[in-house]
């Protein structure tokens, strides 16, 4: 059971380009043909599942600005570079919207905290 443990461990590490080749090849080799297509996309549904469960990119989301919008203006200006006055401001009233997107988990909280600190309600996803 060793090797078929490690074949999956390989086949759990190969990208859908390679897993593809190795079935013509195999197919090739022992003359046979996969009889479900289906198993080959059950496996595909089954990578952005792990995907999912190690997120690693995250996206910060502006809920709204709250009682202090002109503090959440600033805050969005300092984590959101290239901001000018206008565009902050515009971002921060088209709330909810998308802050930052794909960042990694500490940068989304970080941002996420200085946002509650100016008294926005933030999400990160």
């Amino acid at each position: 059971m060793a090797n078929v443990d490690e074949l999956l461990e390989t086949f759990g590490n190969m990208t859908l380009l390679e897993l593809s080749d190795f079935v013509k090849k195999f197919e090739e080799k022992f003359e046979v043909t996969a009889a479900a297509p289906i198993a080959v996309a059950g496996a595909a549904a089954a990578a952005p599942a792990e995907a999912e469960a190690e997120q690693d990119e995250f996206d910060v989301v502006l809920e709204g600005a709250g009682d202090k919008k002109i503090q959440v203006i600033k805050v969005v200006r300092e984590i959101v570079s290239g901001l000018g006055l206008k565009e902050a401001k515009d971002l921060v009233e088209s709330a909810p919207k998308a802050i930052l997107e794909k960042v990694d988990k500490a940068a989304a909280e970080a941002a996420k905290e200085k946002l509650e600190g100016a008294g926005a309600k933030v999400s990160v996803k």
